[in-house]
């Protein structure tokens, strides 16, 4: 199942790709799942993780250590916020299986590597290639042998630093990272980076909420949200848009039922109504847990076309300001006459756009519609939340700027309980982002660091991911640095996504786990080990501690609290210091100095950042510190100086005629590109990852039947296709016209060419597709 074929007219052929997840374990099961979101299927599910892992020892004293205060380390999962309250357990499936799965037994050392070649780990599946376990030392890949060999850290450093010096120009190399850096070692990657001479530091924000950021920024002078977990707990009126919470961010399920316990509205909009909009135990609950005691998410449940959301809330600011007319508290005039531009224009947008076109281009009648826009007027504090299913799409940032619209509207800025609240998924990719990893840094930024670190930092924009993608591909960029995750199969057009990185000259992956990155190389390349989050980092001063962001930018400490699987790992920090003075051996930077104590990194960071002033004392305090947010105080660094209504046009987002809008997802069972199981529990699926959901007329219109073998073609801006072959169907409550099924998999129908022209972000939840049945 799942055959690759790429179109003829292509310059890169692939054979066909191993499957990501394991070898089923049986034949494919559906059942639509009807359970309360996390509860007893998810401690049965930590358990089967804990006993697969060998770790029902580690297991239970990571699950004590995990998110606590000062004493503790971070959850490498998602970005959710640590519990105001301090719980010893605030903790989730996902989060466990995650931890689990970065403190395996099971190693990966030269022995090893010894035994199979590159060619052949390539026809290993991806599940397979990372329950091998952790990796132990250095390794370099040798083209006579096909495989990769042992090397001292000592001469990786040294390789590195001999092809970048050899580089023409220091742009032909290119730095991505992933969410799971640290700030102390972000902010010395990107130091690294622009000492070189280079702002190519793409990172995986690039391909999540890129549109999040540049939306909030151009809106409220802040790339981020302005809501935090003590909004989250007063809020009157909860909006959840395009996330699956109950896999993505299943700490917010405790968000969900103590607000509906306390009578707030929860309105969850997703084209696929997930186990996280309907009710939950939460685990941590003792008692509900005893007593299989169920709490609801939500109020109300709006299933929009994949793209609707634009419409939406356009309809919804549509009602509101018709209620205007016969009800004053509708609006908060004062608020959008003093804090405000552009609501004229808006206004009118809103009076001119029909409801005809609303219902046709959302999918939802007008009724739901004005539904959701009562309960939005009848809240006094609102909050909307929003994910990739927001973000990823060509008009990704006029829709989270409808957002803002909306909540400008009725005054939910500024004050407690109210406010835009994006979520990220991956833990400390907002940190990242706030410690320099961005390709478009702002010229005062740039400033403070050369005046700082006492470097030039280059003023020229550099490469996003799929601008690397394409600089690879045409041979301009030659050297790929990737700190964390799996590159290679996270990105778009997978054939084309190989082929750019095989022309590299170096290709270097930081990484903890053998992935399908190490085996997409160039005509060099370095696998360099590094410590995982649970483990203890010890430097020359004593035992280190990180910092990370969540998503609603608190920042706090994380100790690792394992001994590391292998005497020969080094920080992330270390990594990143040893290849810089290789690199840049008469560079005045105290790479070594940085490495001994974190707490000097963080003072340099305290000189440079805006918000960390006091960096080191503040981020001791119980719970750590929040990021000032100039927009929660009605501060706007705004063109204007006050927040800005945009009248952005509405996007037509209909499938033509037999066609479909296809978006891309992650199972429950999976992390990022992390495949634990070929089930997927929420959504009643077992032993199948080949698969896509589509809505039953659909199917019958197709003639298709349950489990039927469909192929799907994309077919690109540019007219070119890609097509998946032999894929299973599923009936699926989701509107006509959608369907949906996995990344990693499916990224491979994701033309390079096929970004947003206003974030550039791949339309990964926004891929136009025709299905049929196989012959």
């Amino acid at each position: 199942m799942g055959l690759r074929a790429v179109s003829t007219d292509r310059d890169t052929q692939e054979p066909r790709e191993p499957e990501a997840g394991p070898a089923a374990s049986g034949a494919p099961e559906f059942r639509p799942y009807h359970h309360p979101a996390a509860g007893w299927g998810a401690a049965k599910s930590v358990t089967k993780v804990l006993m697969r892992e060998q770790a029902l020892v580690d297991g239970p004293r990571a699950i004590m250590r995990m998110n606590h205060e000062n004493s503790g380390f971070d959850c490498p999962g998602c970005a959710w916020p640590d519990d105001l309250k301090g719980l010893k357990l605030d903790i989730c499936e996902n989060g466990i299986k995650h931890v689990t799965w970065e403190m395996t037994p099971k190693r990966v050392g030269r022995e090893f590597f010894a035994a199979h070649s590159v060619s052949e780990l390539a026809e290993w599946s991806d599940f397979a290639l990372e329950d091998q376990g952790r990796l132990t030392e250095p390794m370099v890949y040798d083209p006579g042998t096909d495989h990769y060999v042992p090397i001292t850290w000592k001469d990786a450093f040294e390789l590195f630093g001999r092809v970048v010096r050899g580089l023409d120009d220091p742009n032909r190399a290119s730095y991505y990272t992933s969410g799971r850096l640290g700030n102390e070692a972000t902010f010395l990657y990107q130091l690294m980076a622009r000492e070189l001479g280079t702002n190519n530091l793409p990172d995986c924000s690039n391909m999540c909420h890129e549109a999040s950021g540049r939306a909030l920024q151009a809106a409220l002078g802040t790339g981020k949200g302005t809501a935090d977990l003590r909004d989250w707990e007063t809020a009157d009126a909860l909006f959840i848009m395009g996330v699956n919470a109950a896999s993505n961010a299943p700490r917010m399920l405790t968000a969900l039922a103590e607000a509906y316990r306390r009578g707030a509205q929860i309105v969850h909009v997703n084209p696929l109504v997930e186990a996280a909009a309907t009710r939950t135990i939460v685990p941590h609950d003792f008692v509900d847990m005893a007593l299989f005691k169920t709490t609801r998410t939500s109020t109300l449940n709006l299933q929009p076309r994949i793209g609707g959301d634009m419409a939406l809330l356009r309809g919804m600011a549509k009602a509101v300001l018709e209620q205007s007319r016969t009800d004053p508290r509708a609006l908060d005039r004062e608020f959008i006459d003093r804090h405000t531009t552009g609501f004229a224009e808006y206004r009118a947008l809103c009076e001119n756009t029909s409801w005809a076109e609303l219902e046709r281009q959302s999918g939802l009648s007008r009724a739901d519609i004005v539904k959701a826009a009562r309960v939005y007027c009848d809240a006094d504090r609102s909050i909307i939340s929003w994910c990739l299913g927001v973000s990823q799409h060509e008009h990704g940032v006029d829709t989270v700027r409808e957002i803002v619209n909306l909540l400008l509207l009725r005054g939910n800025l500024g004050r407690e309980g109210a406010g835009p609240s994006p979520v990220r998924g991956h833990s400390n990719v907002q940190g990242n982002r706030t410690c320099g990893i961005d390709h478009r840094p702002a010229p005062e930024f740039l400033d403070r660091l050369a005046a700082v670190c006492g470097i030039d930092p280059p003023r020229a924009h550099g490469l996003d991911t799929v601008g690397t993608i394409k600089a690879m591909h045409r041979g301009e960029v030659r050297v790929f640095v990737g700190m964390g995750g799996n590159f290679a199969l996270a990105a778009p057009d997978t054939p084309y996504t190989y082929a750019a990185l095989r022309k590299c000259e170096l290709t270097v992956q930081v990484s903890t786990k053998l992935n399908r990155s190490h085996l997409v190389h160039g005509r060099q390349a370095l696998i360099l080990p590094c410590l995982g989050r649970t483990e203890k980092d010890q430097q020359r001063r004593g035992l280190q501690s990180t910092s990370v962001e969540d998503s609603m930018s608190m920042v706090h400490l994380s100790v690792g609290m394992k001994r590391p699987a292998s005497r020969h790992l080094l920080s992330e920090p270390a990594v990143i210091a040893g290849l810089a003075r290789a690199a840049l051996p008469a560079s005045s930077t105290p790479w070594e100095w940085y490495v001994e104590d974190y707490d000097r990194i963080r003072d340099t960071m305290a000189q440079v950042l805006d918000g960390f002033e006091d960096f080191n004392r503040r981020v001791r305090l119980p719970l750590g510190f929040r990021i000032k947010q100039p927009a929660r105080e009605l501060v706007f660094h705004t063109p204007s100086g006050k927040a800005e209504i945009s009248a952005a046009p509405l996007p037509d987002v209909v499938p033509a005629p037999g066609g479909l809008v296809l978006g891309t997802m992650r199972s429950h069972d999976q992390w990022n590109t992390t495949i634990y199981s070929d089930d997927d529990r929420y959504r009643g699926v077992k032993n199948l990852r080949t698969l896509v959901f589509m809505n039953a007329d659909d199917m019958r219109e197709r003639g298709v039947e349950e489990f039927g073998r469909v192929d799907i073609t994309a077919t690109a801006r540019d007219g070119s296709t890609r097509s998946l072959d032999g894929y299973l169907a599923i009936p699926y409550e989701i509107p006509r016209g959608c369907a949906a099924g996995y990344m990693p998999e499916m990224n491979v129908l994701i033309a390079i060419g096929d970004y947003s022209t206003q974030s550039d972000q791949p339309l990964m939840k926004h891929i136009d597709v025709t299905i049929t049945a196989a012959p």
